[in-house]
């Protein structure tokens, strides 16, 4: 049922409430801004203002008195609404002229609307932080540079400055501290993590102890910045990482800011976890790298140089242009033999890449410790064989060996070769000879056979060890064509004399620019030479004394 009832001077509320019973707060002003009514929702909104003096609202509201006097003087209404302060709240106010110039005001207490609004524009900014910090703290994969982003990026939203603690190493501990406005500084400390309340703690990555408990004068020198003065409060969070704690994040602020709320700990919380994880793929990066290098050494082809008055020299060129290591290896054993033999070895694994690497280490490792067999070529090789049979890899290899002695003037080697392209001998006179030495492949059938060939070597005479990316490189004119062992031994009768390390270099040369660009093999050769003219001595080695060509 509709109850009816006669105008009233404020009938303009809308609804047709009277304006001192209208729910929400209204106020009924003046031109010169006397108060001539207020509902009593106004009135608990603004206090008990004095009716009939002019501007009541200077005290209480001056933004709507400023904001009534425009209106009035300008004769119009606002366009949107005014927004403003009373006390603690935040109030939106429309107005509404009357024919008798004074003018209704509706207000609207959006208090708990612009809180949830700057708590959304918080997040959002605290979002976009988060995210770009991520960004820049992913960019690398060095701890160094990882320590100093995330000092950068702690000053530059969550602190006055900011320190980086990485986890103790021995009895000392690496810093990285950052101010705002300034740029990252690496420093280390012998002082125990005990000195700061909370420190040990987040090195082992507990939760942090709330800000409140930690005493800000209690920061140790070590810890402040030069020339940052007295800390108003601190934060000390842990860096989460990969298992293992990547260290921990102390914020910094002065005396004269505000101390970090709990939001603001919760906040650097989230951070400081991005900051760890990246922090900790790093490390873990640094450790496997360097555990690659370490690993990479041992499976790297040797530098080889001379033994005993007699001159090695080998070349290693992978399969793929990334690649560091591949299935061709060779190496040179000094006195691996009877009256001081060097045992020169180049072997070739089935496949390429880094899993023909792990074979080629294998073999290798077990060659030197069957060095003691090296003058019986056929035995060293059947254990060899027995080893790759039992070994859970199903690849296999080839093999020759050359075992080099001294005799006089010229150079006595035994060559044996298992499944090996035979090695090439180059003689004084230009003549490019096979050695004589055949052989079955290592790893394949329970027993393995090699023919064992002794060849002479005189002055300025070589013996060529190479794999078969060598003749099977495929490139040429046409871009097919095989390098072949013919094109081999013509390149080899035109390094009579010439070093081995010059032999080795002309061979590479001519075979990188018969493959071009084109996918190729692993290709290694190593050659042992009798240098032209050369004094043999007793002694190997290079240096003066030694020997002299």
């Amino acid at each position: 049922m509709v109850v009816s009832r006669e105008p009233t001077p404020y009938s303009d509320v809308p609804g047709g409430v009277a304006l001192d019973t209208a729910p929400y707060p209204v106020l009924l002003l003046s031109g010169n801004g006397s108060l001539l009514e207020a509902s009593s929702s106004a009135r608990t909104l603004l206090g008990n203002l004095p009716a009939g003096e002019p501007d009541a609202l200077g005290d209480v509201a001056p933004w709507l008195a400023r904001a009534h006097r425009d209106m009035v003087v300008a004769g119009s209404r606002p366009d949107t609404d005014v927004r403003g302060a009373v006390g603690d709240r935040s109030v939106r106010a429309r107005a509404s002229a009357r024919t008798d110039g004074s003018v209704v005001w509706w207000l609207l207490d959006d208090t708990e609307q612009r809180l949830a609004e700057q708590a959304l524009r918080v997040e959002r900014e605290r979002t976009a932080f988060l995210a770009e910090a991520s960004s820049k703290l992913l960019a690398s994969l060095n701890v160094e540079r990882c320590m100093d982003v995330t000092a950068q990026e702690a000053v530059r939203r969550l602190a006055d400055a900011a320190v980086v603690i990485g986890p103790r190493s021995g009895h000392r501990m690496r810093f990285v501290s950052c101010v705002r406005d300034g740029r990252p500084v690496a420093g280390t400390t012998g002082a125990g993590p005990d000195t700061l309340p909370g420190l040990a703690e987040a090195l082992q990555g507990f939760p942090p102890v709330p800000s409140r408990w930690i005493d800000p004068t209690s920061a140790p020198d070590w810890l402040v910045p030069e020339g940052f003065g007295p800390v108003g409060s601190l934060v000390v969070t842990p860096l989460p990482g990969h298992g293992v704690p990547a260290g921990a994040l102390v914020l910094l602020r002065h005396g004269d800011r505000e101390v970090f709320d709990e939001a603001e700990e919760v906040f650097a919380r989230l951070f400081a976890a991005r900051a760890g994880a990246a922090v900790s793929a790093a490390r873990l990066y640094a450790e496997q790298a360097s555990i690659t290098e370490t690993l990479m050494r041992e499976l790297l082809p040797p530098t080889l140089k001379q033994h005993g008055g007699i001159e090695f020299a080998g070349g290693y060129r992978p399969a793929g242009e990334r690649d560091r290591v591949g299935g061709d290896f060779y190496d040179v054993h000094p006195d691996a033999g009877p009256d001081g033999e060097t045992l020169a070895v180049l072997g070739d694994v089935c496949g390429k890449g880094l899993e023909a690497a792990v074979l080629t280490g294998k073999i290798r490792n077990t060659l030197h410790a069957l060095l003691p067999l090296a003058g019986d070529h056929q035995r060293l090789l059947r254990l060899l064989n027995q080893a790759l049979l039992t070994s859970p890899h199903s690849r296999f290899a080839t093999l020759v060996l050359a075992s080099a002695r001294r005799l006089g003037d010229t150079v006595v080697l035994r060559v044996s070769s298992a499944g090996h392209p035979v090695p090439l001998v180059i003689r004084s006179d230009g003549r490019v000879e096979q050695a004589r030495t055949r052989g079955t492949l290592i790893g394949v059938l329970p027993e393995v056979t090699t023919t064992t060939d002794t060849v002479t070597l005189d002055r300025g005479e070589s013996l060529v060890l190479f794999s078969d990316g060598i003749v099977e490189a495929r490139g040429g004119p046409l871009g097919n064509a095989l390098f072949g062992e013919d094109r081999l031994r013509a390149a080899l009768s035109a390094c009579v004399g010439m070093p081995a390390e010059a032999i080795v270099e002309h061979v590479q040369m001519l075979t990188s620019q018969w493959v071009g660009g084109r996918r190729h093999d692993d290709m290694a050769v190593v050659v042992v030479s009798v240098p032209h003219g050369a004094r043999l001595s007793m002694v190997g080695g290079t240096g003066r004394g030694r020997y002299t060509a």
